[in-house]
């Protein structure tokens, strides 16, 4: 049993904030405290007995781990490469492609990055990560590159959503390739969740401009067979241009023929869609990744989140990649998201924004037990320390966690009721070893 005491607000989900001890019993969130109302002001809540591990969260607010629904973990080997800022996408896809090629992608460098990348996120208070695996070398061991990733975002304690993704690949070598996948990663199970929920996988070509419905249509057949869900790119500036080049059409009406616009399917991206187009997806049952640190300073866009979620989209947050974003800080870009909001839009909320940043991407993966603290749910959870004086003069204790300070860490992180960040620090591995690793492997 780990038992959470005296938190100034506890953020069960977009609905319910409380005060009072949370117990998580085997991993799993066993009682909830009593619900205050929403925005009011703060009150401690009282010290529970425990028969197990107490954290003490005086002076904090508690809220369900964060969910990074889009980021590509191999990027975080390649930060700042010359001639990948504020480039069109055009120009940034061979140049990181270039850069792969020369630091050769295997198992190994797929372990480091992914290790360091699951690492930053831990500590920036992200405990599931969907990782859009696109690289994959010809002639690639490719059950070895997904198995070394996996085992490395495990061993630092968080959740991984392993996408095996295609850009370019032969359809039917990345459709054999995630056959294989599934059998050396997950062999027997259905549904692509492992039974301890530590990983997840899914399939995910890069979007319409770099692969046709031969790969989508492969693809789709593997995810039906072993109950994968499905997850591309969409919108993008680079995809509608291509698509309209090359099939004199958009890529939501490619996606849609191509039987990739449906209730198991995510988009990231979207920064270039018509209001026709928002309609479309929400009928559809589709759901939406948002990434607006990778977006807006690249300068390809900026998705209409507030017509997304007034039509009844579910949409959830994601860093992108370290090739475009540099950072896997998801509270940053949430906090990113809410200031840009207005540009294209309506102003959303920062409980909008920490929703979409848990339980909104939470819900495009498939995980129902994930981004919320409701009896029941996952015991993955994030201690924000809000008494410092970055917060001096908040009212809002739980707007302020996005609003008061750009770089906010949390103080400790839970991921299936284990402390995986205690006071700011990995408790499963050294950071600094992490890193002097990474620049070993790609000579910096």
């Amino acid at each position: 049993m780990l038992t959470i005491t005296n938190a100034e607000r506890i953020f069960i989900d977009g609905n319910n904030e409380r005060t009072g001890p949370l117990h998580i019993s085997a991993g799993i969130v066993a009682a909830e405290a009593a619900p205050v109302p929403a925005g009011s002001i703060p009150t401690s809540g009282v010290t529970a007995p425990s028969d197990g591990e107490v954290l003490d969260a005086t002076g904090c607010v508690v809220t369900p781990g964060l969910v990074n629904a889009h980021h590509h973990l191999l990027q975080s080997a390649f930060r700042t490469l010359p001639g990948t800022r504020g480039v069109a996408m055009s120009e940034w896809l061979p140049t990181m492609a270039k850069a792969y090629g020369t630091a050769t992608i295997d198992p190994e460098l797929a372990g480091l990055a992914a290790a360091a990348g699951a690492a930053e996120g831990l500590l920036c208070g992200v405990t599931t990560v969907a990782d859009h695996h696109l690289s994959w070398p010809h002639a690639a061991d490719t059950v070895a590159i997904a198995s070394a990733s996996a085992e490395a975002v495990r061993r630092v304690g968080a959740r991984l959503a392993f996408v095996r993704g295609t850009a370019g690949d032969d359809p039917q070598t990345a459709a054999t390739s995630t056959e294989d996948i599934v059998a050396a990663l997950m062999p027997g199970a259905t549904g692509g969740t492992s039974g301890d929920g530590m990983l997840q996988l899914a399939v995910g070509p890069a979007g319409v401009h770099s692969d046709g419905p031969e790969t989508y249509k492969l693809l789709g057949e593997v995810a039906r067979r072993h109950g994968l869900r499905r997850r591309t790119q969409s919108n993008e500036q680079v995809d509608v241009g291509i698509a309209l080049e090359r099939y004199g059409r958009r890529p939501l009406e490619l996606l849609e023929d191509w039987g990739w616009l449906e209730d198991d399917v995510t988009l990231a991206h979207l920064c270039d869609v018509t209001p026709g187009e928002i309609s479309r997806i929400a009928a559809s049952g589709a759901t939406a990744t948002h990434a607006p640190g990778c977006d807006l300073p690249m300068g390809w866009g900026i998705a209409p989140v507030a017509a997304l979620l007034d039509a009844g989209v579910n949409v959830g947050l994601g860093t992108s990649g370290g090739g475009s974003n540099d950072a896997g800080h998801l509270l940053a870009d949430a906090r990113l998201a809410m200031q840009i909001a207005p540009l294209v839009g309506r102003a959303v909320s920062a409980r909008e924004v920490l929703s979409m940043s848990t339980e909104g991407s939470a819900r495009g993966l498939g995980r129902p037990e994930l981004g919320h603290l409701r009896a029941g749910a996952a015991g993955d959870l994030c201690v924000w320390d809000v008494s410092g004086i970055t917060d001096a003069g908040v009212a809002d204790p739980v707007a302020g966690i996005l609003w008061a300070s750009p770089g906010r860490r949390p103080r400790h992180v839970v991921v299936a009721g284990r402390v995986v960040v205690r006071d700011f620090r990995l408790v499963g591995a050294d950071e600094h070893d992490l890193v002097i690793a990474l620049h070993r492997r790609v000579g910096r």
